[in-house]
């Protein structure tokens, strides 16, 4: 008991708390924003913000949900690293979206992480009884056409991370942060005039700094840009194949937060900074609008998280209005564990 526990302390320390678990030296907090959602993005590494249109393109890519003419919901339920042991370790995504005549499109969608339940001790080591862990950003969307290829969105999150009660760890201070952030994307279809290719940005996580203790041991936001192509070579009645390309790049320090836009990229001139950039590619086959085959490659470098990815996917349409969808993937998940396995699902009408 005492080393599950000691192993989701040392969880908990590295993906809310110590940032080279995930994404190499970026000095950001709360990296829990930055878990990607939906099997299907999931099963081409990653690579989605150019592609995303289901019900997790709020996540992906604000600006991609412009396009989007149907009521669209989504969900996911992961036990993040059960293959590490863990039983309790649980990460939900729960979205949606749809388009209104004259307004454009509105989305909301809430992302929740729980550590768990860990044991409370005394200095004298007396179990003074359990207490829940747990982050979650609940985000408001907003999007809309500017032109027929063009489509811009905004999002705006509340962010709670919630560690430790008063008392944890020897001290009077609870561990508890609150804060806001904004993410800004958008979608450029057919971009350079060639049909078929498109283009995504979403910058992520623009916001102030998350406190726990006092404005001297704040962290900043996982600020992070994110942008990428996607290329479809066949698309006709029957088949659907997709090309994707992402990168993304955490920009986090201590600059004031617009600033980090240009000073976050290179912390020290003798850095190779391409190492805290990542990259992955991504391809999906579909059959019939019904079967999807998945597949992709993840490059991390500093965050030790680079091999392939894989998924599958199954749609079924019923009263010529609902469309189900339903997702699997293994994405590699670095050091602690070979793959995450993940499962989401989807409703379109």
């Amino acid at each position: 008991m005492k080393n599950k526990n000691l192993v989701k302390l040392l969880l908990i320390m590295a993906i809310a708390i110590i940032p080279m678990f995930a994404h190499a030296t970026s000095q950001a907090g709360v990296l829990f924003l930055l878990i990607e959602p939906g099997s299907r993005a999931n099963g081409m590494a990653e690579a989605y913000v150019a592609k995303a249109d289901d019900p997790y393109s709020g996540w992906w890519n604000p600006g991609a949900m412009a396009f989007n003419r149907k009521n669209q919901i989504g969900a996911m339920h992961v036990n993040w690293f059960q293959d590490a042991g863990i039983d309790d370790l649980f990460y939900e995504y729960l979205g949606w979206n749809n388009y209104y005549e004259g307004i454009g499109n509105l989305g909301f969608h809430i992302i929740y992480l729980t550590y768990g339940k860990m044991d409370r001790t005394s200095e004298d080591g007396e179990n003074l009884g359990t207490f829940n862990s747990y982050e979650v950003a609940p985000t408001f969307s907003y999007a809309t056409e500017i032109s027929p290829n063009i489509g811009v969105g905004v999002n705006f999150k509340v962010v709670l991370s919630d560690l430790a009660p008063e008392g944890t760890g020897h001290t009077d201070t609870r561990g508890r942060g609150m804060s806001f952030a904004f993410d800004l994307g958008m979608k450029y279809k057919n971009i350079f005039s060639v049909n078929r290719l498109d283009w995504g940005v979403n910058l992520q996580n623009i916001g102030p700094d998350i406190t726990y203790v006092d404005d001297e041991q704040s962290d900043p936001l996982p600020m992070n840009l994110r942008t990428g192509l996607s290329y479809r070579p066949l698309d006709d009645q029957y088949n659907l194949f997709t090309i994707n390309a992402d990168m993304s790049k955490i920009l986090a320090n201590d600059d004031f937060v617009l600033a980090r836009l240009g000073t976050a990229w290179v912390d020290d001139p003798s850095d190779q900074e391409i190492d805290e950039t990542i990259f992955s590619v991504g391809m999906e086959y579909v059959y019939i609008d019904m079967i999807s085959l998945r597949g992709g490659y993840y490059y991390d470098k500093l965050g030790s998280v680079i091999g392939p990815s894989f998924g599958a996917g199954l749609k079924y349409k019923f009263n010529n209005k609902y469309l189900v969808f339903f997702d699997f993937a293994m994405k590699q998940a670095g050091e602690l564990t070979s793959y995450n396995k993940t499962f989401s699902l989807g409703l379109e009408f």
